[in-house]
């Protein structure tokens, strides 16, 4: 099953909103909620997906807020229908004339009212969503060129929630592999050229997946992704092997390219060999990755 990422969310806003908005709510399903519980007969106003984040909206102010992370999902069915998933799993259902949504695994199901947003301070810090054509692109650029950590890798910094919204695992490496940088990059050393690059891929990455299901970021490539899950498999533009290491907080599987991918690599890219270095080395390049890669060169500095 793919993990949620920011157009598959923004899809299920989509088809929720054509269901539920305009609708008095029958029932109310959640056995975890954190907050107010909305009540039956309110109306359904808004459906607004940002990022991994959807919300639904009451005419009387009350919004139900998911977060998916990477477990989470919506699903609508027609009354009557059989879930796809056991009820188990099912943290919120919704019920109008003639549909439920059900959202199922979410790890944060909670309600609060829109003049009291000051509930959830976390909220406040989300950066812009890039599934959005409205979003100002420039502003995305200006938070990762003055991102408040330097030193931290470029593939992580991706997947934070403050600095842009719906980029999720697969678009973080297809994100790095078209951009040919280094997911070990310290955001610090990135240009402005850098930095127009990589947010202009992945908003364009995403709005041209909003109405697909499948994702393709690589339309020349069998499978339509350049590297997300081909470990071990030729790089499709070099030629070298696509390989995979766990990174990050929360130990997300990163796929990449060491052939095409070293560009802003603190270990592998020349700009950053010091001329008076005397170090001994291996002049060959696949031993110069294997050096390069022990966790005690790899994390160094």
């Amino acid at each position: 099953m793919d993990v949620p990422e920011g157009d598959t969310i923004h899809r299920a806003a989509s088809a929720l909103r054509t269901a539920l908005a305009g609708k008095p709510m029958l029932r109310f399903d959640a056995l975890r909620l954190v907050g107010p519980v909305p009540q039956a007969g309110r109306v359904v106003e808004r459906v607004e997906s940002h990022g991994k984040h959807l919300e639904i909206i009451w005419d009387d102010g009350l919004v139900l807020h998911t977060h998916m992370r990477m477990s989470g999902s919506w699903h609508l069915y027609r009354e009557g229908d059989r879930w796809r998933r056991p009820h188990r799993q099912m943290r919120a259902a919704i019920e109008v004339a003639d549909w439920v949504a059900v959202c199922f695994s979410a790890p944060t199901v909670e309600t609060y009212r829109l003049l009291d947003k000051r509930r959830h301070p976390g909220m406040g810090r989300l950066g812009p969503d890039l599934c959005k054509p409205e979003t100002d692109l420039g502003a995305v650029v200006n938070l990762l060129l003055t991102h408040p950590e330097p030193e931290a890798r470029l593939g992580e910094v991706l997947l934070d929630q403050r600095v842009m919204c719906g980029v999720g695992n697969v678009y973080r490496c297809e994100v790095l592999w078209a951009t040919e940088l280094s997911p070990y990059a310290r955001v610090g050393t990135l240009s402005e050229h850098d930095a127009i690059r990589v947010v202009n891929s992945a908003a364009s990455m995403l709005r041209a997946n909003l109405a697909s299901a499948q994702r393709v970021t690589a339309p020349t490539v069998p499978g339509g992704l350049a590297v997300y899950g081909r470990n071990g498999q030729r790089c499709h533009r070099c030629g070298e092997t696509v390989e995979s290491r766990r990174m990050g907080e929360h130990q997300r599987v990163l796929y990449w390219c060491p052939g095409c991918q070293y560009h802003l690599d603190p270990k592998l890219d020349p700009q950053f060999r010091s001329d008076g270095d005397d170090t001994p080395m291996d002049p060959h390049p696949a031993a110069q990755r294997w050096l390069a890669d022990l966790p005690w060169n790899r994390d160094a500095g």
